[in-house]
């Protein structure tokens, strides 16, 4: 890692060194340059004890979080205690491996801030449903992580220039909402992360940062207390890897933990499936417009790599997604700003300041009051689109190839905390034009790490299956790491 700029540098001077600056953890340590399922067999083997793993994991978070400002909440010496502690012959895939859990859901003993100065800083009592379930996987928390005030938008920066950035160019944004789950995991700190997905919020900054990113299918894994009473459950919880290997092995332990009985099991996969499928590709958000030349650019190379793989690709899918869709989706998002707001002394407790919100939220939150009255017809045509989801897959594909986004991943100040709401609506909205539609419909998708910019940073592409097709997923995703092994950041 390089050293800090100087505050007295030009911006342009300080721009480029950002520009080009990568932030690695990987050394010569317990955890070597291992996933969460290697670092696991070193553990079960005895190569290495869990207090190393936890260890060296507590080391590169110490090394790399004042270049990339992920953390929030520290939890190292319980993590220690907990390393201590783990059961010998645990059943468990990921017995002693470090992880974080990102800082919006409640994990006992920590703060839930969401990423608002307005919220309490205050442990919480209890663990969480997903938390539990999370936990069940024998993962050991080190620290929770950065996100935006309540998740709303897609990079990691707060108010007053708190950011995390993005280790393979600090001067771009680590993607959003779980931002700072992701910076950690790419940069090598840690193997694996909690992140959730309301509107892209985990293959967002796996797009952004190299990373997997899958969106479960709605129910596949537990809530939170945050999302449980929602009207519309969009959110779901998941995890950011950097193979496909130890995502397959996370949804497996939480299933065994706790199965989807609305659902059809994924069980553990282990590679790639047989059959070859039929897949759409779009690469163009129906809702936006044209995506920019290097996240298509994306998207075909893979295209062309599955059709050299054997599968049947069929390009130019249209998918009938009505245009008030993007409508619908922004009155329903700001509906749960404006609750955050009037409601948030029993949501978040007697200490929860409105005061402190920040602008994207007291924006959302204006405009949802001044369109109240439509808000029960966009709540209906949203829960409508979870009923009708089959009809929005096109009927003779197995799965749909898509960018992640509609451009790639901006400049660190693009989205910033303290930019005015309408222009950050603006962008917001023209850069998210893909991932929302999974979030209303229930169905699952996933992000890949498969394509690149011109300078070298990671562009995700993306493939989405019909609810309960996780299998689908991972099986292609087994075969295209295979096919074109994702790049590292020490690689």
């Amino acid at each position: 890692m390089s050293s800090h700029t100087s505050a007295a540098a030009p911006y342009d001077e300080i721009r480029e060194e950002h520009d080009s600056r990568r932030v690695s953890a990987f050394t010569d340590d317990a955890l070597g340059t291992h996933d969460a399922t290697g670092v696991a067999q070193e553990i079960r083997s005895g190569r290495i004890s869990a207090q190393e793993a936890v260890g060296a994991a507590i080391s590169r978070v110490e090394a790399v979080d004042p270049e990339l400002g992920a953390t929030m909440a520290r939890d190292f010496e319980r993590a220690r205690r907990r390393a201590d502690h783990v059961p010998a012959g645990t059943s468990a895939p990921f017995a002693g491996v470090p992880t974080a859990i990102k800082d919006n859901v409640h994990a006992a003993g920590l703060p839930m801030t969401m990423g608002s100065d307005a919220l309490p800083t205050s442990p919480v009592d209890v663990d969480g449903p997903f938390v539990k379930q999370f936990l069940s996987t024998g993962v050991v928390p080190v620290t929770t992580t950065t996100c935006p005030p309540f998740g709303w938008t897609a990079t990691t920066e707060r108010p007053h220039g708190r950011v995390t950035r993005n280790p393979w160019a600090t001067g771009y944004s680590s993607g959003g909402s779980s931002g700072g789950s992701a910076a950690l995991v790419a940069s090598g700190a840690l193997p694996i992360a909690h992140g959730n997905d309301g509107g892209g919020s985990i293959r967002i900054p796996a797009a952004a940062c190299g990373l997997v990113g899958l969106k479960s299918s709605r129910g596949r894994l537990l809530g939170d207390p945050t999302t449980d009473q929602a009207p519309i459950k969009i959110v779901v919880n998941g995890a950011l890897t950097r193979t496909v290997r130890d995502t397959a092995h996370f949804i497996a332990a939480a299933e065994r933990y706790q199965p989807a009985g609305n659902l059809p099991p994924v069980g553990l996969v282990e590679g790639p499936g047989a059959r070859r499928l039929r897949i759409g590709m779009m690469l163009d958000s129906p809702l936006i417009g044209p995506s920019d030349p290097q996240s298509r650019a994306a998207v075909e190379g893979v295209g062309t790599l599955l059709a050299g793989l054997g599968h049947d690709l069929e390009a130019d899918v249209e998918v009938p997604i009505p245009q008030f869709f993007k409508t619908d989706f922004e009155d329903y998002w700001g509906l749960l700003a404006l609750a955050s707001k009037v409601q948030g002394t029993s949501l978040y407790g007697t200490d929860f300041d409105p005061a402190r919100l920040d602008k994207l939220t007291l924006g959302l939150a204006a405009k949802a009051k001044r369109r109240l009255a439509r808000l029960p017809l966009a709540m209906a045509r949203l829960a409508a689109t979870g009923i009708g989801a089959e009809r929005l897959f096109p009927r003779q594909l197995d799965l749909l190839l898509t960018p992640v986004l509609c451009h790639t991943t901006p400049r660190i100040g693009y989205l910033a905390g303290d930019l005015d709401f309408d222009t950050h609506m603006e962008r917001l909205t023209q850069y998210v034009g893909f991932t929302p539609l999974h979030n209303a419909s229930g169905q699952p998708s996933i992000s890949l790490p498969l394509g690149h910019t011109d300078d070298g940073r990671p562009v995700g592409v993306m493939f989405s299956a019909r609810r309960g097709q996780e299998r689908l997923l991972l099986e292609l995703a087994f075969e295209l790491e295979a096919a074109a092994p994702f790049a590292r950041i020490d690689g």
